[in-house]
């Protein structure tokens, strides 16, 4: 699959038929960007979208969940059509009740008021503090500029303006078989399962169909974001969205692409881990020969989750023990026999069979990159969890962030 692009157009406006902005509205202290606006020009305006799986959610999840729905949608109007998604850092309006649904709403229609579409068809994400609400002036302002500002090379501007605790901006497109997918994400923390504290706007100018793009965005988010899991942590306002233009003509087989959308998202996933809130290791733990490919995921979510295991890579040390007591904590119908269990890291096999395998001296763990193997010795199946280790920087970073 070819990276190449056309020039000028990255991220989300790397496919044909999507403009998008960044600008500041003045929602942040800091005054950077904090207002991104991507728009679909068509001519088709399919979309899918997946979100937090936390039963406490914001605003805005609330309202675009509905948007995608295959249901009633907002208003009995059918779901699965997006012209424009609208969003914001500086506030993820979260936990402010029916006063920051109104807000959603209101910034729905002022979008679409401003690009003469339904608001029913522009999605809305924010990201930022919980339980804050948004300043409405600055944010409805900051919309008229951004429409201003859309431009077929706006894609990095708006990347820049999700932002929060991100040192860099997040792009990533891929381009086959005629068609090109590009995207742009947000997110240096609470990454976990039911997605991580990100936005992600994925778009394709392929044609295609809402049942479609939902079927290749669930696949590509089942083994990309969803194995993602830097602190255990769950956010309110996880969003991904897939948006699909229909600009280049090409309808691809469903598979070409499940592809190309997966590639984006790994993309975007591993720059999610590499930007993880002071980590100082990227840490790869693939479990193989489960019973199950769930088991494999189980086995490995435990293992990142684990916080001894974690600070132990922060401080070099190849704590193997730490690994197997993690592996241990998996529910009892995750089958594996412990006497049988090995673990490798970085290539030196320290635990054998369930005990003392090669000296731990021989792991060499100074690099930021770290790849645990643990296999189960139970079946015939495997999957790959991505963490990063807990540091002095990530405690200063999370304690620090509400001021």
């Amino acid at each position: 699959m070819s990276h190449a692009v056309p020039t000028g157009r990255t991220g989300v406006t790397a496919a044909g038929g999507f403009r998008a902005a960044g600008i500041t509205a003045g929602l942040k202290a800091s005054g950077k960007p904090d207002v991104a606006l991507v728009v679909n020009d068509g001519p088709r305006f399919d979309a899918a979208g997946v979100f937090t799986s936390n039963r406490v959610f914001a605003a805005p999840v609330r309202w675009t969940r509905q948007l995608v729905s295959t249901g009633p949608g907002v208003d009995g109007v059918p779901g699965g059509a997006i012209r424009a998604v609208v969003l914001n850092s500086g506030g993820a309006n979260a936990c402010t009740g029916p006063e920051g649904f109104d807000d959603t709403v209101a910034t729905a229609e002022h979008v679409g008021s401003v690009l003469g579409v339904p608001a029913t068809e522009v999605a809305v994400c924010s990201t930022g503090l919980i339980g804050e609400r948004l300043p409405m002036d600055l944010l409805l302002s900051g919309i008229g500029a951004a429409h201003g500002a859309l431009a077929d090379e706006g894609g990095l501007d708006a990347a820049t303006a999700i932002m929060t605790t991100d040192t860099v901006a997040k792009t990533a497109q891929v381009s086959a078989h005629g068609f090109t997918v590009g995207g742009m994400a947000k997110g240096a923390g609470m990454l976990a399962p039911g997605l991580a504290t990100m936005l992600v706007v994925v778009t394709t100018d392929a044609v295609s169909d809402p049942a479609t793009l939902d079927a290749a965005l669930r696949q590509a988010t089942r083994v990309t974001f969803d194995r993602l899991d830097s602190d255990g942590a769950m956010s309110t306002n996880d969003t991904v969205l897939l948006l699909a233009s229909g600009a280049s003509g090409v309808t691809p087989p469903v598979e070409d692409l499940t592809t190309a959308v997966t590639a984006v998202c790994a993309d975007l996933a591993a720059q999610l881990l590499a930007d993880a809130e002071g980590a100082t290791k990227e840490i790869a733990i693939e479990v193989v020969h489960a019973v199950t490919e769930d088991d494999a995921v189980a086995v490995g979510r435990s293992v990142a989750r684990n916080n001894l295991v974690k600070t132990a890579f922060f401080g070099q040390d190849p704590n193997w023990g730490r690994i197997l007591a993690a592996v241990g904590t998996v529910p009892e119908t995750v089958v594996f026999d412990a006497d049988l269990i090995d673990v490798s890291i970085n290539g030196v096999q320290i635990c054998r069979a369930g005990g003392v395998g090669e000296d731990r001296s021989l792991v060499d763990l100074t690099g930021r990159k770290a790849h645990v193997l643990i296999d189960l010795h139970a079946g015939t199946e495997t999957a790959t969890v991505t963490t990063n280790d807990l540091s002095h920087a990530y405690v200063h970073e999370n304690s620090a962030y509400s001021t």
